[in-house]
This record gives C-alpha cells, structure tokens and sequence, in this order.
C-alpha cells in the first residue's frame, strides 16, 4: 500500500494532542503497513499539470501527484468527484466506496 506524506502528517494530527510518544507510535504502524511517498520536487511538474484542472483542490492534487510519480495503478479517494478524473500515469482512480464493492 502506497500513501503519500500529506496523509502521514493528516493521521498525527489526533496522537499529536495527545503527546510525541503517541506521535512516534502511529507513524511507526503507519510507515509499517504502507509506503510513504514525498511531495518532492520529482512531483511538482504532474502537480502544475493536474492542478491546470480549477476543480481539483490542491490537497487532492498533492496525493494525485505523488500517486502519478509512483505510478499507481489505483487509487482510493474519499471524494467520488475525483473518480471521474483521468490523470496521467495513474491508472484507475475510483471511490472508498466503489473499491470494496
């Protein structure tokens, strides 16, 4: 499973309240049941290229990006809207939702 870093530091938000050892701890499960990918400088060209489309917000562009650098073949979202998208070098992008059908 492949994440990017904006969701690494989304999902310590919550253990940050409750300390860094807690912190510690989660990145820990996190970075051992899944590939954390940069937002580098690798990823800033599909990011111009993806945010060309307004309707993408740029928090989702980041995930797209860093997804289109790795070249995923499928991406899971929470937000149905970006299944409709087509981005270069992912290949398939379906809802949460959609997947576990």
């Amino acid at each position: 499973m492949l994440t990017s870093a904006l969701t690494l530091g989304e999902l310590l938000v919550k253990p940050w309240e409750k300390g860094e050892a807690a912190v510690r701890d989660h990145e820990a499960t996190i970075r051992q049941t899944a590939t954390v990918l940069p937002f580098d400088a690798a990823s800033a060209p599909r990011y111009a290229a993806i945010r060309a489309d307004r309707t993408i917000k740029a928090p989702d562009v980041i995930q797209l990006a860093c997804a289109a650098t790795a070249g995923v073949d499928l991406f899971i979202t929470n937000d149905d809207r970006l299944s409709r998208k087509h981005v270069a070098d992912v290949k398939f992008i379906t809802s949460l939702e959609r997947a576990y059908l």
